[in-house]
């Protein structure tokens, strides 16, 4: 059987909390800070919209279902690594996944994003919030065994969405520009606040800890809009919570990503989240990024980033220039991740991404 032959992978599940090891493995070397035997890259949203073995897959299949079936979510999870031979797998989910399997009234309308059915913005309603339990999303982890039964030595990542960015879609109702409602209910109900966000907390760690005992190799949580957020709020209203998410996997001993749009301002709360690898966006340079997340006396930070996804839409000689500005910059952090700084846009030629993969891999480490 071929190493991607998932279809027909009938290799018994691996028992719950079983842990691989990938000594050997150039992201999870770079991501505890070591030297590897090339530069690792992946990049967000690597599996999905860019592939038309995807679309083909995923013709007539609403997106949170396929999400919730093992073979499907183990199929495309693989793409990207059959394809460009990148560095990591990032499994194939949505942040609303764990919400959809909790009972919350959730969809992922095409072109809009997550559309929430009840908006929830009093103390009732995070009340009646019901949690997740670790059955509810057994068809995922059914897919990640399948997955690192086949995935050979690369190592596969987990996600969940981080308590803010999920608090706002719920708060919101949907996507939202100015997080204007979530903002405002923080200010003037604090209670309400931190009772829903802890809810999520759990809510996320309850995910996570599935993935994991299922075998995935790291964690990554998506913070994707705290960069909305000032300084003060983010380490008064989000901090402790993303922390909590944090400090329930620490356990595990796998390396955590903590990743948000917009938040160089943040780098340093964000890291005190308790995050391992700190993602960064496009809007700052690499090397700067590992200046401001510089502890006295501990290890050079390991970061992860960021080359501005719309540049993949540029010609190649742009593209080839921006790439090797950033493996440079990279160069000061005790540990560098080549990535985006977002995820993988619509309509990006896939043939692009599989050459900036083999152009990373060139460069020295």
């Amino acid at each position: 059987m071929a190493p991607w032959d998932l279809m027909s992978n009938t290799a018994p599940a691996r028992a719950l909390g079983a842990r691989r090891t990938l000594p050997d493995a150039p992201f999870l070397v770079a991501a505890r800070g070591g030297r590897p035997a090339r530069l690792p890259v992946w990049f967000m949203r690597q599996a999905g919209r860019s592939l038309p073995e995807y679309r083909k897959l995923r013709e007539g299949v609403a997106m949170l279902d396929s999400c919730f079936d093992p073979e499907m979510l183990a199929e495309i999870t693989i793409q990207p690594v059959r394809r460009h031979d990148v560095d990591a797998a990032i499994l194939f989910s949505d942040i609303v996944v764990p919400l959809k399997a909790a009972g919350i009234g959730v969809e992922i309308v095409p072109g809009t994003g997550p559309v929430v059915e009840h908006p929830i913005r009093t103390k009732a309603a995070v009340d009646a919030m019901p949690t997740l339990e670790p059955e509810q999303v057994s068809r995922v982890a059914d897919g990640i065994r399948l997955l690192v039964s086949s995935l050979g030595e690369t190592p596969l990542i987990g996600f969940a969405g981080a308590p803010f960015t999920l608090a706002s879609y719920l708060i919101e109702g949907g996507p939202s520009r100015d997080h204007a409602k979530t903002k405002a209910l923080m200010h003037s109900e604090p209670e309400v606040w931190h009772a829903l966000a802890g809810k999520l907390a759990d809510i996320a760690l309850t995910f996570l800890r599935a993935q994991l005992d299922a075998g995935v190799d790291a964690v990554q949580l998506f913070d994707s809009w705290a960069g909305a957020l000032s300084v003060r709020d983010y380490r008064e209203f989000v901090l402790p919570h993303s922390a909590k998410v944090f400090a329930g996997v620490a356990e595990y001993d796998v390396p955590k990503i903590h990743f948000g749009v917009g938040t160089g301002e943040l780098l340093t709360s964000m890291r005190d989240a308790g995050a391992d690898i700190v993602g960064i966006d496009w809007r700052i340079p690499l090397d700067e990024a590992v200046r401001r997340l510089a502890v006295p006396g501990a290890p050079v930070p390991v970061v992860q980033g960021n080359l501005d996804p719309a540049l993949l839409h540029a010609s190649w000689p742009v593209l080839e220039a921006e790439v090797r500005r950033i493996v440079e910059e990279g160069r000061s952090a005790g540990g560098h991740i080549f990535n985006l700084g977002h995820g993988v846009l619509p309509g990006v030629d896939p043939d692009v991404l599989t050459r900036v993969v083999g152009l990373v891999h060139s460069l020295e480490p």
